[in-house]
């Protein structure tokens, strides 16, 4: 669970800097603030999601945001269809919502062909440049930015760092993990 609260922090801190990027404050002080509206887009369940979502809300709060006061989410959960995913976008696009969540990439994925002016912000997805979704880590552009987990590729690299530097060690020879060319050669 602490992971999980963690990467809602993060996610809560990205969409609260998003969304104080993306409201429309108007201009004079007699008109009420507008609420911000939130799309979220799931591939799971409601009940599947329950747990996250409330963890989001619980760093939301932290951030200074009410539920129905300041803020409002448009909820959108495709049960494990990928299919229903397109139409589910293009219907947060159709309730013109200020921002966009999506999390993994077949999400992302019907987001992005939705639209190309609401911001989208993703969390949980593995190489979004490779996957077409940004330009580049640094320099996302388009609508989309979020977070990415590297993980795979910097286990693969841990790993061979670990093997290259340890490699003649007894114990990676205790494991079986012992580099018996590079030893041989050595």
């Amino acid at each position: 669970m602490k992971a999980v609260g963690c990467c809602y922090r993060l996610v809560g801190n990205l969409l609260g800097s998003a969304l104080l990027f993306v409201s429309v404050v108007p201009a004079e002080a007699q008109q009420p603030a507008k609420i911000a509206r939130i799309g979220f887009l799931d591939d799971s369940t409601a009940s599947g999601s329950a747990v996250l979502v409330d963890v989001f809300w619980k760093e939301m709060r932290k951030l200074g945001w009410v539920e129905g006061k300041s803020i409002t989410i448009e909820y959108r959960f495709a049960e494990s269809k990928y299919d229903r995913l397109p139409e589910l976008a293009a219907d947060l696009v159709r309730q013109k919502v200020d921002l966009i969540v999506v999390s993994g990439g077949p999400t992302a994925r019907a987001a992005k062909g939705a639209t190309g002016a609401i911001p989208i912000v993703m969390v949980n997805i593995s190489d979004p440049v490779g996957q077409g979704f940004v330009a580049s880590l640094a320099r996302p552009k388009g609508n989309i930015t979020g977070l990415s987990f590297l993980a795979g590729e910097l286990g693969t690299k841990g790993w061979r760092y670990s093997r290259m530097r340890f490699r003649t060690s007894p114990e990676w020879e205790c494991c079986g993990l012992r580099d018996s060319a590079y030893h041989h050669h050595n």
